[in-house]
């Protein structure tokens, strides 16, 4: 069996309706729409979720709630999952990625929690860190260094700005 063998199996295509190609075709004059009425004009049809002047069941559902354009995703990494990393490693992004603890550095903002415990130092480069999980690595010698737009407003992603000091 060679590539040029390779067939359909038999009745299994079907040629395409050819509509408005004249009487011979059977799809002629006017083409397929019949005579006259909505359904006959160009761009009659009624848009998606309409259903024939009842209320549409987008209209009929409660609507709750708030999805903001600006959320943040997180891949949350927990302690235990540091265990792994040996003394005084450095904790980052590309490393998560290497131990195979969440997927894409360059797409997703990192979160570490604080479920499990740290043995040893690490430091531990993330977007957002948890009070629990700082203080844990903190205590065992290690330090949290943030990443990003929280490392640059000098706060925890979350955390309240800190006070703005009125100049009068």
């Amino acid at each position: 069996m060679r590539l040029d063998d390779l067939r359909p199996a038999k009745g299994a295509t079907k040629a395409r309706k050819r509509v408005g190609r004249g009487p011979g075709s059977g799809h002629g004059k006017t083409a397929a729409k019949g005579h006259k009425g909505q359904g006959a004009r160009s761009g009659g049809t009624k848009g998606g979720g309409f259903e024939g002047g009842q209320m549409p069941l987008y209209r009929r559902l409660p609507k709750r709630g708030f999805t903001s354009r600006n959320r943040i995703e997180y891949a949350v990494v927990n302690l235990k999952a540091l265990a792994g990393f040996s003394a005084n490693a450095v904790v980052d992004p590309d490393g998560l990625v290497t131990a195979g603890i969440i997927k894409k550095a360059d797409r997703e903002a990192v979160k570490v929690l604080g479920d499990g415990e740290v043995t040893h130092a690490l430091t531990v480069k993330a977007h957002a860190v948890s009070g629990s999980a700082r203080a844990k690595i903190e205590a065992a010698g290690g330090r949290v260094e943030l990443l990003g737009a929280a490392a640059d407003a000098g706060t925890q992603a979350g955390a309240p700005a800190p006070e703005a000091t009125n100049p009068e």
